[in-house]
């Protein structure tokens, strides 16, 4: 029980999210099913939070002392997320909301994706629902390579 509580509080670090945690339940041999759900369920949980009120919270804070810097950083992220979506999306700003989330890289998942859904005044539920396909396309991929098929395909000739 110890171990999926880690999963489901690696899940819910920014940045980190549920790429760290798939990798730390597989290569602690947790049982796959039970991992991911613990980790989608972690890395859900702020999205609401994060949507309704950091963009007010940053904003607040950004002029501060201790906080300046580092909300002002999590503002521009936002921001430019929310831009770059805008520009390469168009009509399909929910669809590159979800390869926003889903493709495995530093900088992207449901943090800075619903950031960039509030920044941008998106619909709510949609966004919701697309930052969860997302978080699925995203454990898919670490768990195919947390499981080592991507190398195993590199063996293949």
């Amino acid at each position: 029980m110890k171990k999926y509580l880690i999963v489901f509080l690696i899940s819910m670090v920014p940045l980190i999210e549920l790429r760290g945690a798939i990798p730390y339940a597989v290569g602690f041999g947790l049982p796959i099913l039970p991992s991911l759900g613990v980790a989608l369920l972690g890395n859900l949980v702020p999205v609401p939070f994060i949507f309704f009120f950091a963009r007010k919270v940053l904003e607040w804070g950004k002029d501060k002392k201790f906080t300046g810097k580092f909300f002002t950083w999590c503002l521009e992220r936002g921001e430019k997320g929310g831009r770059k979506l805008e520009a390469k999306a168009g009509a399909g700003l929910y669809v590159a909301l979800l390869l926003f989330v889903g493709i495995p890289v530093p900088g992207t998942g449901a943090w800075v994706g619903t950031l960039a859904a509030s920044i941008l005044n998106m619909d709510f539920k949609k966004s919701v629902l697309f930052i969860f396909l997302g978080l699925l396309l995203a454990a898919t991929i670490m768990l195919l390579a947390s499981l080592g098929v991507f190398g195993a395909i590199g063996l293949v000739k």
